[in-house]
């Protein structure tokens, strides 16, 4: 068995839940397909409604197109910009980053040999580390309004999954994200994406999970 944690927006805010599964082991994509499709049965079981899988392993072609490895922010995949904001205690912001593809940039040897992270940096802005998911939120939505303004349709989809994500491994999800975006829509506040203070607000009051 394996438990893995989908987002919802529920009472007008993001939660998260966590549902277990029979897990099927193996790297194979068809293997974590079934892994998807077994995670997204306990959700239907349980709440009769529809999840996304917003990944590159998705079934769906929605899921695939706005997973981080597939989305762009002024030309650049999404996972770049992220690896090439962190700032460390010996060193990054890595702009050569941007020029690599998104694995390199995830595996680039420097995350682990520069120290302890202590924040974000994008645009010659600095991003504090708290919220901790509060970045990568921020630029995952600025990507999405790129390519879909705010009219993304994800309105049958009710919870949001990613299977290659392990909270006891990783902080960022490209699930969470989308949820998020969910609610800006229901909110009619996309504006506030562009404020570093407004958006760290929103993020402590309305994402819990």
């Amino acid at each position: 068995m394996a438990s893995r944690p989908a987002w919802t927006v529920r009472n007008g805010k993001v939660t998260v839940e966590h549902f277990e599964f029979e897990w099927s082991g193996g790297f194979a994509v068809v293997q974590k397909q079934k892994n998807i499709m077994a995670l997204h049965q306990q959700i239907s079981k349980k709440y009769g409604e529809k999840a996304l899988e917003v990944s590159s392993k998705s079934m769906e072609e929605l899921g695939r197109n706005i997973g981080a490895f597939s989305l762009k922010k002024n030309g650049v995949y999404l996972e770049n910009i992220f690896q090439a904001s962190k700032k460390y205690e010996k060193g990054g912001p890595f702009a050569d980053l941007l020029e690599v593809t998104p694995k390199e940039a995830k595996q680039d040897e420097r995350h682990h040999t520069s120290g302890k992270l202590t924040a974000f940096v994008m645009d010659g802005v600095e991003w504090p580390l708290h919220p901790m998911t509060a970045f990568y939120d921020n630029i995952y939505i600025k990507a999405l309004m790129e390519h879909y303004g705010e009219n993304l349709d994800l309105g049958e989809y009710v919870w949001f999954t990613d299977i290659e994500f392990n909270p006891k491994k990783s902080i960022n999800c490209q699930a969470r994200s989308a949820a998020i975006y969910q609610l800006l829509q229901e909110k009619k506040c996309f504006d506030i994406v562009e404020d570093m203070q407004e958006w760290i607000t929103f993020h402590k009051i309305n994402v819990c999970g």
